[in-house]
């Protein structure tokens, strides 16, 4: 069975945003050994999915900047969007899904391929947590408090634990947090 992975940056206080979406704290300036860890964990992916907040700027985004570094597999990857509210869309290599949730992510889970890699919003990753729906949490943890934001882990109805896989700290003083569901 495919595996969804979970990519997120996270403030060092738990938050993946600020309260109105802000996400100018985030560190960019990333090097060689963070984007092959990027490239590591994307290499056995062939499916995006996210929620519609973060797919109407996310997949314009990539489209419009063909030549930016990992353009080629956001844009060539299949993504799949979940909206309660989009009833089309013009995005290449986007399929939109308005089922439930967990039956949608099982389905996608039981197909044939590789790897599903999740990006998104609060509202998205946070309903997916909760469903018990990601195999492996790739934390982006940035060395800035903001202080108050967007968490991922508030619709949990009770604890989750978590195996630590790995823990990698780079130069930018980004920590990669890698973990199983336990």
């Amino acid at each position: 069975m495919r595996k969804l992975k979970l990519q997120v940056q996270v403030s060092i206080d738990g938050f993946i945003a600020g309260p109105n979406g802000e996400m100018d704290w985030m560190v960019w300036n990333w090097d060689d050994k963070l984007k092959d860890y990027v490239t590591g964990l994307i290499k056995d992916t062939d499916c995006i999915v996210l929620g519609r907040k973060l797919a109407e700027g996310f997949i314009p985004y990539w489209a419009a900047n063909p030549e930016q570094e990992g353009a080629e597999f956001m844009n060539d990857t299949h993504k799949v969007v979940f909206s309660k509210t989009l009833e089309k869309h013009d995005w290449q290599n986007t399929e939109l899904a308005n089922g439930d949730l967990k039956e949608e992510i099982l389905q996608l889970k039981q197909q044939p391929g590789r790897d599903i890699i999740a990006y998104g919003g609060a509202g998205f990753v946070s309903a997916l947590i909760k469903e018990g729906l990601i195999d492996e949490y790739h934390l982006f943890i940035n060395p800035t408090a903001i202080g108050s934001g967007l968490p991922i882990f508030k619709e949990l109805n009770s604890m989750l634990q978590l195996k630590l896989l790995q823990t990698t700290g780079f130069e930018c003083g980004v920590v990669v947090l890698s973990y199983t569901s336990a």
